[in-house]
């Protein structure tokens, strides 16, 4: 009789057949293993004994059980319900049971609850929506952990001139002060993912910048389209120019202004950016200030990006 070829199982599987889950790749699903890794992101967080605590992909709740232990409740995020089931089969019948609140779902098309501080070990492939998600929620939370792509971390904290400093960087750190706390090894995790793995600490600016955030993106949409362009060349372009022209007509239309005879919204962006200085200047190498003054520059002249 021929042989039948048996295909050998790689070790993240075995571990995972063990527990009986095999972990959903589209969900992102890279369970944290390692016990001091989940000890320090919990120490970071600064939690108190009062707190609600939010966590988002919570998985087989190694990191859960570790902050019942702590605060006084934590609200579960998770959009696999095997992995709930898992969840709540860990605590039940413990004194950690009743301080659990599961909310099953996505989590980007639910509404937020309360909550003091976010630990969590979010799936990678949400990560941007989330970040402002979480920092455009209300009330405001004191600060959240949470573990990255390492890359993306990188340019959650990167500055102006850094090779990865983008529009993430500028709007995000427009929002918080974020610090980068480790680097996580991918065996650090089960299955091992394929990138290296970083933890951030985001803590909330309280109050706000006082600046139309919607307003704020349009522009740096615009200025990081092309970020080692100038300025001047990124506002010249047509699709750029007739979507300002538009929202100039709106704001006077809203504000009982006529539209003067001879507007011309080219030679009009063209003389703000010469104002204030900035024709020149590359997003790449504009802080935070540097957007402020452009924003408040174009929107003295009526110029709006929403």
């Amino acid at each position: 009789m021929p042989k039948v070829k048996v295909e050998k199982k790689k070790k993240s599987q075995n571990g995972v057949v063990k527990q009986g889950i095999l972990f959903n790749k589209d969900f992102g699903q890279h369970i944290l293993k390692n016990p001091m890794v989940i000890t320090s992101m919990l120490d970071k967080s600064g939690l108190r004994p009062t707190d609600v605590v939010l966590e988002i992909g919570p998985g087989t709740g190694n990191m859960t059980v570790k902050l019942l232990e702590q605060v006084k409740r934590v609200i579960a995020c998770e959009i696999d319900t095997r992995l709930v089931a898992e969840l709540q089969k860990r605590v039940q019948g413990t004194h950690l049971q009743s301080k659990l609140e599961i909310q099953v779902g996505d989590v980007l098309k639910s509404d937020l609850p309360f909550f003091n501080v976010c630990v969590a070990n979010i799936p990678y492939q949400i990560s941007s929506p989330l970040v402002f998600k979480l920092l455009l929620h209300r009330p405001f939370f004191r600060c959240a952990v949470l573990m990255f792509q390492q890359e993306f971390a990188q340019r959650l904290v990167a500055k102006p001139g850094d090779k990865l400093y983008c529009r993430l960087s500028v709007n995000t750190q427009l929002l918080a002060r974020v610090d980068m706390l480790m680097k996580v090894g991918k065996n650090n995790f089960r299955p091992p993912p394929k990138v290296e793995s970083s933890v951030v600490r985001i803590e909330p600016r309280n109050p706000p910048p006082p600046i139309n955030y919607t307003e704020w993106d349009g522009l740096t949409r615009i200025a990081f389209n092309r970020k080692n362009k100038t300025l001047g060349s990124a506002f010249r372009q047509t699709a750029v120019l007739v979507a300002l022209e538009k929202n100039f007509k709106v704001h006077c239309s809203l504000n009982n202004k006529g539209l003067p005879e001879d507007f011309n919204i080219k030679e009009k962006v063209e003389e703000i950016l010469v104002k204030v200085e900035a024709d020149q200047k590359r997003a790449r190498t504009m802080d935070i200030d540097d957007f402020i003054r452009l924003l408040h520059a174009f929107n003295v002249e009526g110029i709006h990006f929403s």
